[in-house]
C-alpha cells in the first residue's frame, strides 16, 4: 500500500474518530439542534401560507429546500470553520510536520463534515415529516434523486469549504463569509420561489451551488406538479447537475493549490502570534 493510501486510511479512521466525539460535546449538539427547531418556527409560521399560484403548503416546499441549504452549509461553513479554528491551535501545523500529514487530514475532514451533514439531513426529514405532509417519502426514485443530489452537493462545496477556511487566519472573523452565505440562502429560492424575485436576483441565485441543491431536493421529495413553479416548470435536473459539476470541477483544481500554499506559510511562530493575539482579545 503506498504512502498516500495509508495516509487517506488513517484521515478514514480520523474522521469517524472526529465525528463521534461531537455528539459527546454539548455545544456542538446544539449547534445541530439550533437550526432544526428554528426552521420547525418558520414552517409552523408558514403553515397557513400557500406557494403562489397553487394550494400547495409552503411549509412543506421549505422543508426539502431547507435540506439543500444544509448541505451547502455543512460545506461551506463548517468546513471552513474547523480549517480556520485548526489553523489557529496548530492542528494544521501539526499535519504538515507528518509525513502525507494533510492528505490524512483533508480526508479526516471530509469524512466528519459530511457525516454530520447526513446526520443533519436525517434529523431534518425524521422530524420534519411528522409537521408536513405532500412529501414522496415513499417513492425509490425520490430517494435516488436525494442520494446523487447530497453526493454532488457536497463533492461541489466542501472543496470551496476548504479554500474559504483556509483564507480566513482568524475564526473569529468567520462573519466574513457568514454574512454573504445568509444573503445567498436568502436568495436562492430557500423559504420563497425565486421566479417572484427581480430578474438580475434570479440570475445571481442560479450561479451559486445553493439554488440548484434547494432545487435538486425539491424535485426528489415534492410532488411532479410542483415543477410548475419553477424556472421552465421543470425540475432541470441536467442543469443542476451541469451547475454541481463546475463547482465540483473548479474546487477540486483550486482547493489543493491554495491548500498547498496555505501549508507552506504555516509556521511554529505564525501559529504563536495567532495564539497571543486570541489570549489578548480574551484578557
Amino acid at each position: 500500500m503506498t504512502p498516500t493510501l495509508t495516509a487517506a486510511r488513517a484521515g478514514v479512521s480520523r474522521g469517524w474518530i472526529e465525528m463521534r466525539q461531537t455528539f459527546t460535546n454539548a455545544q456542538d449538539l446544539w449547534n445541530y439542534f439550533f437550526p432544526t427547531v428554528l426552521l420547525f418556527f418558520v414552517m409552523f409560521f408558514m403553515r397557513g401560507s400557500t406557494v403562489p399560484g397553487t394550494n400547495f403548503s409552503l411549509g412543506s416546499r421549505t422543508l426539502p429546500s431547507a435540506l439543500g441549504m444544509t448541505v451547502a452549509f455543512g460545506g461551506l461553513i463548517t468546513m471552513a470553520m474547523a480549517l480556520a479554528t485548526e489553523r489557529e491551535d496548530g492542528t494544521l501545523l501539526r499535519a504538515k510536520a507528518t509525513p502525507n500529514g494533510m492528505v490524512g487530514y483533508l480526508v479526516g475532514k471530509i469524512v466528519s463534515v459530511a457525516g454530520i451533514t447526513a446526520v443533519s439531513i436525517t434529523l431534518y426529514l425524521v422530524t420534519g415529516a411528522g409537521l408536513v405532509g405532500g412529501l414522496n417519502l415513499g417513492d425509490p426514485g425520490a430517494w435516488l434523486t436525494l442520494g446523487w443530489v447530497s453526493v454532488l452537493g457536497m463533492v461541489a462545496t466542501f472543496p470551496i469549504g476548504a479554500i474559504l477556511g483556509s483564507l480566513v487566519s482568524n475564526p473569529r472573523n468567520m462573519g466574513l463569509i457568514m454574512l454573504p452565505m445568509m444573503g445567498l440562502i436568502a436568495t436562492s429560492g430557500i423559504f420563497y420561489p425565486i421566479t417572484n424575485f427581480p430578474g438580475w436576483l434570479q440570475g445571481v441565485a442560479q450561479a451559486f451551488p445553493i439554488y440548484w441543491l434547494g432545487l435538486g431536493m425539491r424535485s426528489a421529495l415534492l410532488p411532479d406538479s410542483m415543477a410548475a413553479v419553477e424556472f421552465g416548470h421543470s425540475w432541470r435536473h441536467l442543469e443542476t447537475a451541469g451547475v454541481l459539476g463546475v463547482w465540483a470541477i473548479a474546487g477540486l483544481i483550486l482547493a489543493p493549490i491554495v491548500l498547498r500554499r496555505m501549508a507552506r506559510r504555516e509556521s511554529g511562530s505564525s501559529v504563536a502570534a495567532r495564539r497571543e493575539k486570541a489570549m489578548q482579545r480574551i484578557t
